[in-house]
């Protein structure tokens, strides 16, 4: 009977097993890479590279994903509202998408910061305003902090920068184990995160509206591949030891400073991560709109835009801009209120 059993774990973890490998492999056909891989010395980077177009009225732009994300989740925001205005670079974070991990200094946010500052130099871009999504945000303040003279401006979006209450999700800290976050990586991560993907990009955008083909373009399931989960995981285990070192030193940032943050936001909190900003980067504007949550990038992308504007030096009302996104919010609310209050009833009735 032991012997039976034995025989059973073993068959079932390697039917696990092989229907990762064969789903990473799916995943990869469904999404292949968009972007271009430059050796940066040790490791290679991925990245989407938009040259200078000749009618440009806008620095070079450095677009920065959050955790479980790739290139393709900021490129969707921002690529097509922002064509011909400018240069831009979407990268790949290291050991995510399709770029190389590298050595142990890229599971912290300034040994990313550092890659990409090397990056930009491959492509030669020498200065450029820094864009960072939630956990892109703590790479965006290690770059301004070691980079200041590649820094023209930061804008934060939703931005995880500060220490926080409590701990993290626990398929965070089991992924990040060297032996047992292998198992879990290679054996239980793809068949549990695939029924996952359409409820943890909606848990994302919440209170707001994910558009219709956010999963098509930014291909979230990118993640779930098990080298990148686990890189993720430990990405993310690490954050909260490194931004209670570091975020006293974010005073040392002089570059022109945005933050965009969303009162309603359940993921990164806007009172602990985003005030904080505020209260540390000398000079730092904060945006506070109401009602919005995760995703200022697609939300609220006329905001951070007018913020990209503002940061290059011309004039724009952040405020009076944030407040007609929040009518705009609160429209759309009421459309959709309204659209399953209909739907309701029609079932009720039928």
């Amino acid at each position: 009977m032991i012997d039976f059993l034995f025989f059973a774990i073993v068959v079932l973890l390697a039917v696990a097993a092989v229907f990762s490998a064969y789903q990473t492999r799916v995943i990869e056909r469904a999404y292949p890479n968009v972007g271009e891989l430059t050796d940066i010395g040790g490791f290679r980077m991925n990245a989407v590279h938009l040259p200078r177009p000749a009618a440009a009225d806008l620095p070079a732009l450095i677009f920065i994903h959050g955790a479980s994300g790739n290139l393709r989740d900021q490129l969707a925001a921002f690529a097509a509202p922002l064509a011909g205005r400018a240069e831009m670079l979407f990268v790949d974070r290291p050991g995510h998408g399709y770029s190389e991990r590298g050595g142990p200094e890229n599971a912290l946010p300034s040994g990313q910061a550092d890659a990409i500052a090397r990056l930009m130099e491959k492509r030669g871009i020498d200065k450029a305003v820094i864009v960072g999504h939630s956990f892109g945000g703590a790479i965006a303040a290690a770059f301004g902090v070691r980079h200041p003279d590649k820094t023209i401006g930061l804008l934060f979006l939703a931005p995880a920068t500060h220490p926080w209450p409590g701990g993290i999700d626990w398929y965070y800290t089991l992924a990040a184990k060297p032996f047992l976050g292998w198992l879990f990586a290679h054996l239980l991560v793809i068949p549990i995160g695939l029924r996952r993907v359409e409820s943890g990009t909606l848990g994302v955008f919440r209170p707001n509206e994910r558009p219709a083909d956010y999963i098509e373009k930014t291909a979230p399931a990118l993640v779930l591949r098990p080298r990148n989960f686990r890189n993720n995981a430990a990405d993310v285990a690490n954050l909260l030891t490194y931004v209670t070192a570091h975020a006293s030193r974010y005073r040392k940032i002089k570059a022109p400073t945005v933050i965009i943050t969303g009162d309603s936001d359940d993921i990164v909190l806007e009172e602990l991560h985003s005030r904080g900003l505020a209260r540390d980067i000398p000079g730092a504007e904060l945006i506070t709109i109401r009602n919005l949550g995760h995703k200022p990038d697609y939300v609220a992308t006329d905001v951070a835009i007018a913020a990209i504007e503002r940061l290059a030096g011309a004039p724009r009302d952040l405020q009076a801009i944030a407040r007609s996104a929040e009518e705009r919010i609160a429209a759309q609310k009421t459309e959709a209120h309204g659209a399953d209050h209909a739907e309701s009833q029609a079932i009720t009735i039928s």
